[in-house]
């Protein structure tokens, strides 16, 4: 790994990194059954160098903001190069959003440059708002030969034989401009320093070392900021390889694990879920005999590694599931939202450690992270080398609002400082998360500030805490919310919690799963006990990491069933 103390930017990093690492393969693109490219580092820079050129001769300079909207493919990461090795800032959005929403972030960001998909660029030329876009060069991939691009050029097409000029940023500089979940209304632009990801990669890379060899399966947005860091600075600075995915259809994940013995990977809490429910199921279809030899043969590697992996030993107590991984998988990395840890202890019990986190966009990455040391499937893990975590007013629980200060902390909002002030106080940053420090120093966290529950007795209660009772009913998703929210005009009275329920499809709310509502609402003391239940038929809407969007959940259930004693069905 490079030494990064001594680097005052990612594009000198970078630039080290394909020298050093010439002859090791860097990445890896595959979709579905086929393998579309496969470079080593040396092929990564004579791929990127053209392209850097050709953007100086555009007119990009130093500090110029380029905007990137594109799916995980090999050409984001020498796009963003190319931008580092010129002295020019990315702008990474999600190319989930609408054309809408990429219009105002554009303008918000007020990025020069922009590199886009085809598909997403017909869709912005589309959009009511395209005609006030005042971005001055588009490349666009991928597009067909007669598309018509508007004034944008093709990114194929975008290469120069100059020599390109390489400019020296500093570590106070801007890196990239990178928006946090949800735009609605007033985009939040956290302004992330050259320093920022320096610091934060050799903090990640303290606990969890990369080398050449390792291979890195990304399937998360690599404008998030989870993959941006693990899915490309780490593995490159550390001469790894990203294996990126092109397809989020589960039979293919799978095959990547075995197709390229992939050692880490990161997941959302939905999608590990998903892998949860996919072996239980699996698990379910052995014959009786066998289905009690697995069930012996986990609790064997459960009490051997009660406190801490055995990679060895877990791969040949267990080595069919170990295979069906590809053999050589170190961890998996979760983090994004609130992870319940049965699912962490299902996947640690298969000897498959889940390295569950705690970050945010304004913090860089990450803040916690599990280093199994021991394991703890309760807690988001300790706060990583260089971070400072305290809380603040902390309850007669030790329960209080996160703070935390390090050196990977943004600089600040885009062009916002009231906001600024209001999140950075006295160098600490206002997470809005509620959490606890234990005796150990891990942290737990409750749910967010703003979802706070204060009953008429004087209890805090915590939506996220209430929903972990409740993980693992035969249900799509559910959601709690207190009612007086959904319905403020309902009366002070009526307060009381509900849990809104989206079945899957073509199920009905059966006597068995109300009784389970019922039995696990039991559980509960009585201030944090749920009144009823709402019946949603929709996807609940979430953000590019998978978080449920309550505020938006909740306006569109007052929206939809604007009577309360017609919505709630008493438990």
């Amino acid at each position: 790994m490079l030494d990064l103390t001594q680097y005052t930017c990612l594009g000198a990093a970078l630039r080290d990194a394909l020298e050093r690492f010439a002859n090791e393969v860097c990445l890896i693109e595959a979709d579905r059954d086929r393998e579309n490219c496969r470079l080593t580092f040396a092929q990564f820079k004579q791929a990127a160098l053209p392209l850097a050129s050709a953007l100086q001769e555009m007119g990009l300079r130093e500090g110029d903001r380029a905007a990137i909207i594109m799916t995980n493919q090999s050409k984001w990461l020498i796009s963003a190069y190319a931008i580092f090795y010129v002295g020019g800032v990315i702008v990474p959005l999600d190319y989930k959003l609408t054309a809408a929403e990429h219009l105002q972030l554009l303008a918000h960001s007020q990025a020069r440059f922009l590199i886009v998909e085809y598909h997403l660029w017909r869709a912005i030329m589309a959009a009511p708002g395209f005609k006030d876009l005042k971005t001055e060069v588009v490349l666009v991939t991928e597009a067909p030969p007669k598309a018509d691009l508007g004034q944008a050029r093709r990114w194929e097409e975008a290469k120069s034989s100059a020599e390109p000029r390489f400019i020296m940023r500093q570590r106070e500089d801007t890196a990239c401009i990178v928006y946090s979940s949800g735009t609605g209304g007033r985009p939040k632009g956290c302004v992330l320093t050259h320093e920022n990801y320096l610091e934060q990669c050799r903090s990640l890379t303290a606990w969890y070392p990369f080398w050449p060899g390792v291979r890195y399966l990304s399937i998360l947005p690599t404008n998030h900021a989870i993959d941006f860091m693990v899915g490309f600075i780490g593995p490159f600075v550390c001469g790894a390889c990203v294996v990126h995915l092109r397809t989020l259809r589960p039979e293919y994940i799978r095959e990547a694990f075995t197709r390229y013995k992939i050692t880490y990977m990161s997941l959302v809490p939905l999608v590990l879920k998903n892998l949860e429910k996919g072996l239980k199921a699996k698990f379910a279809e052995l014959p009786p005999i066998r289905r009690a030899a697995l069930n012996g043969l986990i609790a064997i590697n459960r009490a051997f590694t009660r406190r801490r992996p055995n990679l060895t030993l877990s791969r040949q107590v267990l080595p069919q599931i170990h295979g069906a991984f590809g053999g050589e998988l170190r961890a998996l990395f979760v983090g994004g939202a609130f992870m319940e840890p049965a699912t962490l202890q299902f996947f640690y019990d298969l000897g498959i450690p889940v390295a569950n986190g705690y970050g945010l966009t304004e913090a860089g990455t990450a803040v916690t992270l599990n280093d199994f040391k021991p394991f703890r499937a309760d807690t988001v893990g300790k706060p990583l080398p260089g971070m400072a975590v305290k809380i603040l007013d902390p309850d007669a629980e030790g329960i209080g609002e996160v703070a935390v200060r390090s050196r990977t902390v943004m600089s600040h909002y885009l062009d916002d400082p009231e906001l600024t002030a209001d999140t950075i106080v006295d160098g600490w940053l206002m997470t809005g998360d509620l959490g606890r420090l234990d005796s150990t120093g891990h942290l737990q966290l409750f749910g967010r500030k703003k979802n706070m529950i204060v009953t008429e007795g004087g209890k805090n209660i915590y939506p996220e805490d209430i929903e972990n009772v409740f993980e693992g009913l035969v249900a799509k998703e559910f959601c709690i919310f207190a009612s007086n929210y959904l319905w403020p005009k309902s009366g002070l009275g009526k307060d009381e919690l509900v849990i809104v329920l989206r079945l899957e499809q073509g199920q009905q709310l059966s006597d068995g799963l109300r009784n389970e509502l019922v039995s696990r609402n039991r559980r509960l003391p009585d201030f944090k006990r749920v009144g009823g239940y709402v019946l949603w038929e929709r996807d609940f809407p979430r953000t590019a990491s998978l978080k449920i969007k309550r505020t938006v959940l909740a306006e569109e259930i007052a929206r939809e069933l604007p009577e309360r004693d017609s919505a709630v069905v008493p438990l």
